[in-house]
């Protein structure tokens, strides 16, 4: 089945407000760019959206953030974006922080069609407010459930036409397991290909997750932090 379409807004086709979304990457690293500033042209606003974090003021989920779009935010750290810690001091964001080893496995298990998993982390903390807690092996662990979303979006390195999508180094981080928790998963890549030219022993999402592919373009790439010094 050819999954190919034009570009991020064809992609996109079907998302409305108030949906949740997946979007993986790990800071500014593997995110969907240019899903990202199709979202933020497309003027879609009331999202809840699963993310690591928010990207940075000026660039990934900070665009979102800077016009509003975002009602709630799913995620595990948000020290590098201000405007996000503003509103969610000011109480204008809802946010659900959760550690971030539990927050990947929460969209594993979705993918996996599991629907709740116990674990240690964040016991005796706010984490665990409201939730059940059960002993095993001694210790105190508390009930997660699984995360889902109405579209997944993510970016890989390379694909083909059939979703089947291959992550380069650190940008394989929450893609993955986003890529399997969405009723839509929509990917967009650096490079597409043929069938047969990936290497099946390599892929690591295979095509079933996936039902739209595009190939991005003009990926900036950004850098959260970057220190540098006078050359000597």
């Amino acid at each position: 089945m050819n999954k190919i379409v034009a570009d991020a807004h064809e992609a996109l086709q079907g998302l409305q407000d108030n949906m949740t979304l997946m979007l993986g990457g790990f800071g500014l690293c593997g995110i969907p760019e240019n899903s990202i500033s199709a979202l933020v042209e497309m003027g879609v606003n009331g999202l809840t959206c699963i993310s690591n974090n928010a990207g940075v003021d000026d660039f990934g989920l900070g665009l979102l953030l800077q016009k509003k779009q975002i009602k709630k935010m799913i995620s595990s750290y948000v020290g590098e974006n201000d405007e996000f810690e503003r509103q969610m001091l000011s109480g204008e964001l809802e946010v659900d922080l959760i550690p971030q080893g539990s927050l990947a496995e929460r969209c594993r298990a979705g993918g996996a069609g599991i629907p709740a998993f116990f674990t240690p982390a964040g016991y005796g903390t706010e984490v665990a407010e409201g939730k059940e807690v059960r002993i095993f092996g001694g210790k105190p662990h508390i009930l997660e459930a699984a995360l889902t979303a109405d579209f997944a979006i993510i970016k890989a390195w390379k694909g083909d036409r059939y979703g089947n999508l291959i992550y380069k180094g650190t940008a394989r981080n929450f893609n993955p397991v986003m890529a399997m928790a969405g009723k839509i998963t929509v990917v967009e890549v650096e490079e597409l290909v043929e069938p047969g030219e990936l290497d099946p022993n390599f892929i690591h999402t295979p095509g079933v997750f996936v039902q739209r592919i595009f190939q991005g373009k003009n990926y900036e790439k950004r850098i959260e932090q970057r220190t540098t010094r006078p050359k000597a």
